[in-house]
């Protein structure tokens, strides 16, 4: 064979060899302590912005694979840098936050753990959202992509994102240099568990994936007085009432049939006793989108139903209306889920990768491709395949992320997620800069 058809053949192998997904033993090799990671943090949760513990686990792991590791990003965020020659710069993200939720799991390794939220209330915690797993998988995958730097080139950047359930986390590592202090990647990974697919699976979205969100506090002002005597007050708690109900018309009288919309009050605090009116009430929704036009609609005849209510009823003084928390769809470039479909679909096989529906949840991933980052997210299946198939049957949902009783089956959730992020990230890897954005050329609409 002659000299430069040797080299061709050889520089082919290597190509192929870097593209291809990781062999089962560098998985095993991996899982032990990947799944330590996940019992250990699963035990130990810790709320938004307090996850210093987490952060300093994570960062230990990553530090001893080799990575030059950076904490206390924007609060308790953890960037990690492997550089491994020219190349493309990938993002791989995890969040390090849990919930103020009490585990009712039964799991041998639940959570016990009480804190002190940020109001100074002692609350339960636990990881109902499946951040352990995602650390667990992203610690797996890093020590992978250490360990076989012959099958990629390029700058790879792992970040543990502090505060993602609280909207804040994303934005406080960009604010404190997240891609000024450190490189800017080409493109941004991540994934999520959720008993919406089985274990084994992966979804994904090309495309809008998640929902705008938008928090809202409404303060009901009133005159307070005995409950004896309800004609010498003004009753925030009956205005509260009343708005709650008036709320719910605006999807089904005020917004187009067909968009989509959801107006959820998730708590009312008012008064100390029954026999008490209180001087006000206060109520916390959540609003989720899909069209900005659709968005600015609904809040803006939240706050010209809160005051009507309030008018209406003879209060002292108009309700305070604040919007105090928000986060933008999270967008998947086409292009590059069709490009990561078809590897993931060589990786794990192709009944293995499903095309989903767009979520009305949300996720503060959106911070980072707002940042002119192409977003690859996907969804990784963790529900009991057997409680799965047993729920469709019956036409039942299994506990939902957010549940005291979510709890994703880890064996093989963790083997596929570790598996899939290694496989996304050689690819990426192996792309070159100029490939990646003329890939991701198309813009955000």
């Amino acid at each position: 064979m002659k000299a430069h058809k040797l080299l061709l053949v050889i520089s082919l192998t290597a190509t192929a060899f870097a593209q291809a997904p990781p062999q089962k033993k560098e998985v095993e090799t991996v899982y032990p302590d990947a799944y330590a990671l996940y019992l250990d943090v699963h035990q130990n949760p810790e709320l938004s912005g307090h996850e210093m513990q987490t952060a300093a686990k994570l960062a230990t792991h990553l530090r001893g694979a080799g990575y030059e590791v950076t904490e206390h990003v924007g609060g308790t965020g953890v960037v990690a840098i492997l550089k491994n020659g020219a190349g493309p710069t990938i993002m791989l993200r995890t969040e390090l936050d849990a919930l103020p939720v009490e585990e009712k799991t039964g799991l041998p390794y639940a959570s016990k753990v009480h804190a002190k939220d940020d109001a100074g209330h002692d609350v339960p915690v636990m990881h109902a959202c499946g951040h352990d797993l995602h650390m667990a998988s992203l610690v797996g995958t890093a020590e992978i992509m250490a360990h076989s730097k012959n099958t990629w080139h390029g700058t790879l950047m792992v970040i543990g994102q502090p505060a993602e359930e609280t909207i804040g986390g994303a934005e406080g590592m960009i604010r404190d240099g997240l891609f000024t202090r450190f490189p800017k990647p080409d493109v941004a990974v991540a994934l999520h568990v959720g008993n919406y697919e089985p274990a084994g699976m992966v979804s994904m979205v090309p495309g809008v994936l998640t929902t705008n969100s938008d928090s809202v506090r409404i303060t009901i002002y009133g005159k307070g007085g005995h409950g004896a005597y309800p004609h010498t007050t003004v009753d925030p708690i009956v205005i509260a009432a009343r708005t709650i109900l008036s709320l719910q018309t605006i999807m089904s009288r005020e917004v187009k049939p067909g968009e989509m919309g959801v107006i959820t009050v998730g708590y009312i605090h008012a008064g100390t006793k029954s026999n008490i009116i209180p001087d006000q009430a206060e109520m916390g929704l959540t609003v989720r989108t899909f069209k900005q036009e659709v968005r600015q609609q609904i809040l803006a005849a939240i706050t010209r139903l809160a005051k009507a209510e309030a008018a209406g009823a003879g209060a002292p003084q108009e309700p305070l209306v604040e919007h105090y928390e928000a986060t933008d769809a999270v967008y998947n470039n086409p292009a590059l889920a069709e490009h990561l479909r078809t590897t993931l679909e060589a990786a794990l096989g192709k009944d293995k990768v499903v095309i989903s529906e767009p979520s009305s949840a949300s996720e503060d991933f959106s911070y980072f491709i707002a940042q002119g980052v192409p977003g690859f997210y996907f969804g990784l299946g963790g529900a009991d395949p057997q409680k799965y198939a047993e729920a469709k049957a019956a036409g039942t949902h299994l506990p939902s992320n957010h549940s005291p009783l979510f709890a994703p089956d880890v064996d093989p959730a963790l083997h596929v997620g570790i598996t899939a992020e290694v496989t996304v990230l050689r690819n990426l890897l192996n792309t070159s800069p100029e490939e990646l954005q003329k890939l991701t050329a198309t813009p955000q609409p």
